[in-house]
């Protein structure tokens, strides 16, 4: 008897889930950064269908969420938006060793909620005509890093950054220009995208080139290294399913 695609994948994850350990339902209290935010909850859904656990997401900055785990926040699970982070969590003892793997690479956009106001090669920057640019704090969050290495490279920081609209992360920096309190911003392509279409607006993907790959690192957190859920976590994460959602969102893999 032939299985259709669909019977066949559905095989696969029960085989790759199958095991005693995790006939129980658990939830997974995971901390995500702000960028990763909408496909993690479109992930969270499939992840229950398929495993029956449930994830408890927080978001934030990945400078902000480093804190509150270091001071103790009860999360199992940390998604960062850079890679330096988890792997300082596990010099301090603070993450499992071992257990740590980049699940996406974040891309860069220049965003406005206006679908005439940006062209697809950012010309716009090099005019500067335009009274506020949001940007992520640079200091937590590493798209905040990536749009300033970019306007460095570019040549242009000193000409915009009298104009700049500081996010605390880049969640916040999203709403400042999806409210039009700043006319274009830096953000996070996956804020912007989904199923490979813009959402609205109008935006330039900044070239690669410009800026430093953003290696977004996961880890199980000291917390969760007892919750078998959290293990089965993280082998979702390398899925065809898990990483279709994660392209559709604009992040390389």
């Amino acid at each position: 008897m032939k299985h259709s695609n669909y019977s066949i994948r559905r095989l696969a994850l029960a085989l790759l889930f199958l095991n005693p350990l995790h006939a129980r339902a658990e939830s997974v209290s995971v901390a995500v950064a702000a960028n990763f935010s909408a496909p993690m909850n479109a992930i969270a859904q499939e992840f229950k269908k398929d495993t029956g656990h449930q994830l408890l997401i927080s978001t934030g900055s990945s400078g902000k969420l480093y804190v509150q785990i270091r001071n103790g926040a009860p999360f199992e699970v940390l998604l960062s938006a850079d890679a330096e982070i988890p792997a300082r969590l596990e010099q301090e003892g603070l993450a499992v060793v071992g257990s740590r793997f980049t699940y996406a690479t974040g891309a860069l956009a220049l965003w406005s909620a206006d679908p005439s106001l940006i062209d697809p090669e950012g010309k716009i920057l090099w005019s500067n005509s335009f009274a506020k640019l949001a940007v992520a704090d640079p200091k937590l969050a590493p798209y905040g890093k990536a749009a300033v290495d970019t306007l460095t490279a570019t040549g242009h920081l000193g000409a915009v950054k009298d104009k700049f609209v500081t996010g605390e992360n880049i969640g916040q920096t999203y709403q400042f220009v999806a409210t039009r309190n700043a006319e274009l911003g830096f953000v996070a392509l996956s804020q912007i995208m989904k199923n490979g279409q813009l959402i609205s607006g109008s935006a330039w993907i900044v070239p690669q080139k410009l800026y430093a790959p953003i290696r977004q690192d996961a880890v199980i957190l000291t917390i969760g290294k007892n919750n078998p859920a959290a293990g089965i976590l993280m082998r979702y994460l390398k899925t065809h399913k898990a990483r279709g959602i994660m392209k559709s969102f604009g992040y390389r893999l």
